[in-house]
């Protein structure tokens, strides 16, 4: 009696048969080919099982079996005395050496417990693979040993069939998203449950409770199938015999489903049906097509896949013709994958909607590209705090404002949720509006504290926000709560700026200051969240000196000469952030100063009188004859002539003419009235109205923003 001890694998769907005792192929990555030993004919309902001696019979052989009634109250403690009492008899011993599956001596002491048959279902994941399949009583690989013929106990079948039903669901259910799960689907189905499966799903996929319009469409989602190298004995196609990869493209890719129609009525059931029940005979091929040779008899089984309001797609299994065709509780199984695929398919169709809605959210919520204003570059980063966390109250901003300057905004509101996401949008486009106002750095925090006040007692942020001046060099800036910037010198020094931290947004009450300090030209200016310096394995002052740190260290690589490339800088520091480091969303913002040089700019203050317009007109020409730009002489002296003729007739205080030379020739004129002009078609008996029609056809670009003390008018023009 063979007693070798045998070990379980650790990922089997059952448990291994006592005695088993041979030693396990190599299990194939994709699990064995599934064969299963021919049976012999059995009434249906029945099931073969060992028999059991009676008093007075002879001994029964190792593979004597007779048919029992499979609700017959067998319980697996013998046969009952012909006496009557109850009293189970235990079978004799059978001489000589016992079969391969028999039970150990340990276990062969027990007269209470049966002998274990051979199974007759598919094989499950893992165990299975370990074992070698048997056709006519020997061994497929090797062609040798014997086993008897039994059919298996009613409640091993059932309990297999649970097992590997467990086992696929909680596989499908490990899927989030469409792929994931139709990729679960195929592979926890294929070798085990069927040798081959197509899943169609529905073009497009219905969102909740959209009703969906236009013609019913399935579209083939996945195929999958044992490779070609397993297929020894015969494919399912035994017309083509088809790589894995080829078999998607010999069906039909998509299908529209008539009303009406055979496909229509096995998806409107439900319930999965066989490939050669009538009304799948006639449904296959409108599914399928015609290139597509399905199994006849009960080797194919079609699945509709309903969600939770309506049928979404179908599932088609396969079993090939050398293996044991589908029974009738396999239908069960098929309908439990294909409702919980049905229900995982749905749940992942409303996630991904959701996903596209955050994405969606957040993307409107953050400047879609970055101004190019003079005299300063540009570059940004938004890391979400995970996947399924895509929006959060982080933001950056850069709004250009009169004089060349650029308002520098970053902030973050508490928590990363779509709550945080709205009250950071409020907020950012109260910053846009008090940024157009042209107001102090800390009056804009002050107002924004009042809006957070506003929005609820618990809206909390911080907020840090710098204007920055490329004519005189000079960047101010007012922090709310928000960590300190830090400045990348020309040379490589990294500096973490001293700004008062202030009170964060939403506390009420308290008074934000602002520092003025110099930006020299080459300098890298970087904002950002507490996302990209705080963790939970390093405090906020750590994390910004060793941002400090990694930017001197990125500094050093191209040379005291010359700063890193600002798209690569925000590389590098995003580098920095290590597998735990992730905890927060991270905003960040870069700012090279380029500043315009003072050879550049022409300034002139113009008294409001009735020669002030030829004064500029002079001015004008000179400053263009200086910078070799003659030939934009006669545009120029029109437009700022009528810019001027405009801001004299209403002003009371003195008008400021401003040249810039940069990469296009841009004239600001401020004067104190705050209205803002407006291009109007003039009529033909109007004397004026003409100045700001002709701004507008020779001009690049214009505009008038609205100061404290007034208001500014510009215009740029391409340089020759």
């Amino acid at each position: 009696m063979d007693s070798t001890r045998v070990t379980e694998h650790p990922t089997s769907h059952e448990r291994r048969q006592p005695g088993a005792g041979r030693t396990p192929a190599p299990a194939d990555p994709r699990g064995a080919l599934l064969r299963t030993p021919e049976q012999p004919s059995l009434t249906p309902g029945t099931a073969a099982l060992p028999v059991q001696a009676r008093n007075g019979d002879a001994p029964a052989g190792p593979g004597t079996a007779v048919p029992c009634a499979k609700g017959s109250a067998d319980t697996g403690a013998g046969s009952p005395s012909p006496s009557g009492t109850g009293a189970p008899t235990p079978p004799p011993a059978s001489p000589g050496p016992g079969p391969e599956h028999s039970q150990p001596s340990a276990a062969e002491s027990d007269p209470h417990r049966p002998r274990p048959t051979s199974e007759a279902i598919p094989a499950q994941p893992a165990a299975e693979q370990d074992r070698p399949t048997r056709s006519g009583g020997k061994e497929r690989r090797t062609g040798q040993g014997q086993l008897p013929q039994g059919g298996p106990m009613p409640m091993r079948r059932d309990g297999d069939r649970l097992r590997f039903v467990g086992a696929a669901t909680r596989r499908i259910a490990r899927g989030i998203d469409l792929d994931e799960i139709v990729m679960g689907l195929c592979r926890a189905t294929v070798p085990t449950f069927s040798d081959a499966i197509l899943v169609y799903l529905r073009d497009p996929l219905p969102v909740g409770d959209e009703r969906p319009t236009g013609p019913l469409v399935l579209r083939l989602r996945r195929t999958d199938r044992i490779p070609e190298d397993r297929d020894t004995d015969g494919g399912f196609m035994p017309a083509l015999r088809p790589e894995p990869s080829e078999l998607q493209s010999m069906t039909a890719e998509l299908c529209e489903v008539r009303p009406g129609g055979a496909l229509a009525e096995v998806l409107r059931g439900v319930r999965p049906v066989f490939a050669d029940a009538p009304a799948a005979r006639a449904a296959l091929p409108e599914l399928l097509g015609d290139d597509l040779v399905v199994p006849g008899g009960q080797r194919a089984i079609l699945a509709p896949l309903r969600g939770r309001r309506r049928v979404i797609g179908a599932a088609l299994f396969l079993r090939r013709p050398e293996r044991l065709a589908f029974e009738a509780d396999d239908l069960l199984v098929a309908a439990q994958l294909a409702t919980h695929s049905a229900l995982g398919i749905d749940k992942a169709v409303l996630y991904g909607r959701e996903a596209y809605i955050a994405d969606e959210l957040q993307r409107t919520m953050l400047p879609e590209t970055l101004p190019r204003p003079t005299g300063v570059r540009l570059a940004s980063r938004y890391l979400p705090a995970a996947e399924t966390a895509r929006v959060g109250g982080d933001w950056y901003d850069a709004i250009p404002l009169p004089g060349s300057r650029v308002a520098l905004v970053v902030g973050d509101v508490m928590g990363h949720s779509m709550t945080s996401a709205a009250i950071m949008g409020q907020l950012r486009t109260t910053a846009q509006t008090l940024a157009g106002l042209d107001l102090p750095p800390q009056e804009v925090l002050h107002h924004l504290d009042e809006q957070a006040q506003r929005l609820g007692t618990d809206r909390m942020a911080t907020c840090l926000y710098a204007v920055y001046d490329p004519v005189s060099h000079r960047i101010t800036i007012a922090n709310a709560g928000h960590p300190p910037p830090v400045l990348l010198h020309l040379g490589g020094r990294a500096e973490v700026l001293r700004v008062p931290p202030g009170a964060p947004i939403g506390v009420g009450g308290v008074d934000f200051e602002a520092v003025e300090l110099d930006a020299p030209a080459g300098a890298t200016l970087l904002l950002y969240t507490d996302g990209l310096v705080e963790s939970r394995l390093r405090d906020v002052w750590t994390g910004i000196e060793q941002l400090r740190e990694k930017l001197a260290a990125t500094a050093a690589l191209t040379g005291p000469d010359h700063p890193p490339p600002l798209e690569a800088l925000c590389d590098e520091v995003l580098d920095m952030l290590g597998p735990g480091d992730r905890d927060d969303d991270i905003a960040l913002l870069a700012a090279r100063f380029d500043g315009i040089a003072p050879s550049d700019v022409a300034y002139w203050f113009l008294e409001p009188e009735d020669a002030a317009p030829g004064r500029a007109r002079r001015l004008a020409r000179r400053a263009l004859s200086r910078w070799g730009l003659e030939d934009m002489t006669d545009s120029v002296e029109l437009l700022v002539s009528e810019v001027v003729t405009n801001a004299v007739r209403y002003a009371s205080r003195p008008v400021t003419l401003r040249l810039l030379r940069t990469d296009v020739l841009r004239c600001e004129v401020g004067d104190d009235v705050p209205q803002l002009p407006r291009l109007r078609q003039a009529r033909a008996t109007d004397e004026g109205g003409r100045g700001l029609y002709l701004v507008n056809k020779l001009a690049r670009r214009w505009g008038a923003t609205r100061l404290s003390t007034g208001k500014v008018v510009w215009f740029e023009l391409n340089r020759g």
